[in-house]
């Protein structure tokens, strides 16, 4: 049993995570996340802790910035597109019951205090930003570091806000480099 609880878009994402591990959900019912699941959400992080995990699409990642926002300090579990898609449909409903798992075996956790070990130059020294392929290595990067896709500014952030270290960014940067040759 997970001890956290997990936030997700809805009900069919519930029914997805229920398959995979034995947990308890937070539906925030789409990205009009009223007042009072907010609270419930805010409870839970006092109580329990709270898992933030939102399909990996525009929606999910502004429910995802609502709920960090309004209720700090929780963990974060991403599942990369190719993982939650299915004709065309992206969601946590889609996913695999091992992808689920994966997913939730490598949570990362969002801290106030973040002191960068990632600069912007690094970024632009990887070909994260300001590159033709920024975007593509943005999403390989992501996957690699366990923090999902996100554009240049929020990739910075996530970088710095995950405190992902300069040993974790390297090991990913070349993973990706040797991806991207072989």
């Amino acid at each position: 049993m997970i001890k956290e609880m997990i936030v997700v878009e809805g009900k069919e994402d519930t029914v997805a995570i229920k398959r995979a591990v034995e947990a308890d959900t937070i539906e925030t019912n789409g990205s009009a996340i009223g007042e009072d699941v907010l609270r419930r959400i805010a409870l839970a992080q006092e109580r329990r802790g709270v898992i933030i995990f939102t399909d990996p699409d525009h929606a999910g990642e502004r429910i995802r910035k609502i709920v960090a926002q309004r209720v700090p300090g929780c963990k974060h579990a991403f599942l990369p597109q190719e993982l939650a898609s299915y004709k065309g449909d992206i969601g946590i409903e889609n996913a695999a019951p091992d992808a689920i798992r994966q997913a939730l075996s490598e949570l990362r956790t969002e801290t106030a205090e973040s002191v960068g070990a990632i600069t912007w130059d690094d970024l632009m020294a990887a070909g994260l930003i300001v590159h033709e392929e920024a975007a593509k290595r943005r999403l390989i990067m992501g996957k690699l570091l366990g923090i999902g896709y996100a554009n240049g500014k929020q990739f910075y952030k996530r970088c710095t806000s995950f405190c992902i270290t300069r040993e974790e960014f390297e090991k990913a940067l070349q993973a990706m480099e040797q991806q991207e040759q072989g």
